[in-house]
């Protein structure tokens, strides 16, 4: 990736094009800017040029921008994606598409300045596998959380609620039973129809009037009794491997 980048934006409404094209364009980052006013403009562009990044709204007539960032990762080498737009529900989906940055408008020159900063360091190896952080949004401001923190998943409808070693909590738009598949081979177990667990949190398992339920720090979390034998196998398991 070249010092003087080359970005492609792509919004409809053109004052937003506008703006983002002129702060991208006073960056010393960047060296070129072209500026599309669809996906499916943006689409023939490409055909005719590279790019280092693209710079997109969602919310767009005909193909959205979601959709397009589905179709710039098929590229055989897809471009660092920043997402712009006035929207805060669209993060988790961003960030499932492997979008570099999520920027709100209206935007602001520093916060634009550091989605550059991001779209730079994407050209560099990554410093771990990056299933090894989960993207969260709270106010309006998505970070990154080790999944190493993460302690136990409680299921809320289509969503799932992460708690965190420091007590803290996020809302991610994920079903339990999607992490329960991605993130079985980290250690994580389900032991109630509302529960995962992470196994290396667990401090204890305790049994009572035939109920079971585990430690997880200072938290006591049911286990049903449909997983009880699966997480003591589990834990028996990995016990010994450590051992």
């Amino acid at each position: 990736m070249s010092a003087g980048l080359r970005v492609l934006v792509v919004d409809d409404e053109r004052p937003a094009l506008d703006e983002l094209t002129y702060l991208l364009d006073a960056d010393p980052r960047v060296g070129e800017v072209v500026a599309c006013q669809s996906a499916t403009e943006s689409l023939r562009l490409l055909r005719e040029r590279e790019v280092d990044c693209v710079f997109l709204d969602i919310q767009m007539p005909g193909l959205s921008g979601l959709e397009l960032a589905e179709v710039l990762g098929r590229f055989k080498q897809p471009p660092p994606v920043v997402f712009v737009t006035a929207h805060e529900k669209h993060a988790v989906d961003a960030f499932d598409l492997h979008a570099v940055d999520y920027v709100l408008k209206p935007v602001r020159p520093d916060r634009l300045a550091e989605a550059v900063r991001r779209v730079l360091a994407a050209g560099a190896p990554p410093p771990a596998a990056p299933d090894t952080q989960v993207a969260v949004e709270r106010g309006g401001v998505t970070r990154f959380v080790d999944r190493g923190d993460i302690t136990h998943v409680e299921a809320q409808g289509d969503y799932a609620r992460l708690h965190t070693s420091a007590g803290e909590a996020y809302l991610v738009r994920v079903p339990l039973t999607t992490l329960e598949e991605q993130w079985a081979e980290a250690g994580f177990h389900r032991i109630h129809r509302s529960l995962l667990v992470a196994l290396a949190h667990v401090t204890e398992v305790r049994t009572e009037a035939g109920r079971t339920s585990v430690m997880v720090g200072d938290t006591e979390l049911p286990v049903s009794r449909r997983h009880t034998r699966a997480l003591r196998d589990v834990l028996v398991r990995r016990a010994r491997a450590g051992g």
